[in-house]
């Protein structure tokens, strides 16, 4: 439908999973894409499929992502849409990721059971200082380092643009044992509401997107965990990264042009079964 013709989006953590289906849906409704991700040849082999460019950086570092700027400043006079995707789990690398997501399970049976619950769940007396820092990084400084340099760079002076923010079901529910990416993920959804009141004078739009649980590769770890969700889902199902890309498409569009400050939560109905 062409519903982005001639716009100009980055998107980033974008060389897989959701960000690499946005990016990809982005340029079948006629956006250049400009692709981020930590590794240069992930982004370029991701955006070359998709007749777009890659960069890298890693947005919790704010001098990186100045720099990923000044490259995108090269690349294009304007920027439309900025997706703020990157993200991490927080079991990325730890030894004991199968213990937690095991130790998650059976104690979201013993809460669907309805008896006592036995299991405990540690996350937040086990969280190490930088484990906390790393989360709040990746999601909340990153965020804002990516968001600072899109208004600085362009959509400020353009009076134009649109920005996604991804959050979670999580920073709007919160579950045991997700302390850390609750958090940052709520942040998330407390920084799109001021920035929407903030740059709305200048015609700048800022959304964000809450999903549920997604297969994607930072989900596959979960396994059983993950089909237990899908289960008890009220559409019995978890959801594809085509979900979110699709929500991401109507809110950089013109289709959303009277919304701003606001939460989409693609879930399949998990919300309403908890």
């Amino acid at each position: 439908m062409n519903r982005l013709e001639g716009k100009v989006a980055l998107i980033t953590g974008a060389a897989r999973g959701i960000g690499a289906a946005i990016a990809r849906r982005f340029a079948e409704e006629g956006a250049k894409v400009i692709v981020n991700d930590l590794s240069l040849e992930a982004a370029r082999a991701t955006a070359a499929g998709l007749g777009g460019h890659g960069v890298a950086a890693n947005v919790a570092d704010s001098a990186a992502v100045a720099a990923m700027f000044e490259e995108v400043r090269k690349l294009t006079p304007r920027l439309d849409i900025l997706v703020n995707n990157a993200g991490i789990s927080g079991l990325e690398g730890r030894n004991d990721a199968d213990q937690i997501i095991a130790l998650r399970l059976k104690q979201a049976k013993e809460i669907a059971a309805g008896g006592p619950v036995q299991t405990f769940l540690d996350g937040t007396a086990t969280t190490s200082d930088e484990g906390w820092r790393r989360m709040l990084g990746v999601h909340v400084d990153g965020t804002f380092y990516c968001t600072r340099e899109a208004l600085r760079s362009f959509m400020n002076a353009q009076m134009s643009g649109a920005i996604v923010n991804m959050a979670s079901v999580m920073g709007t529910f919160g579950r045991p044992g997700s302390v850390p990416y609750s958090t940052a993920k709520a942040a998330i959804l407390g920084f799109t509401r001021a920035l929407a009141h903030e740059v709305a004078p200048r015609n700048i739009r800022v959304n964000s997107i809450a999903p549920g649980w997604i297969r994607t590769d930072m989900t596959a770890p979960l396994g059983e965990l993950l089909d237990y969700i899908a289960a008890n889902t009220p559409l019995r199902r978890v959801g594809e990264p085509d979900d979110i890309a699709w929500a991401a498409v109507y809110l950089a569009s013109d289709e959303s042009r009277f919304m701003t400050g606001q939460v989409i939560s693609p879930n399949g109905g998990w919300y309403m079964s908890q």
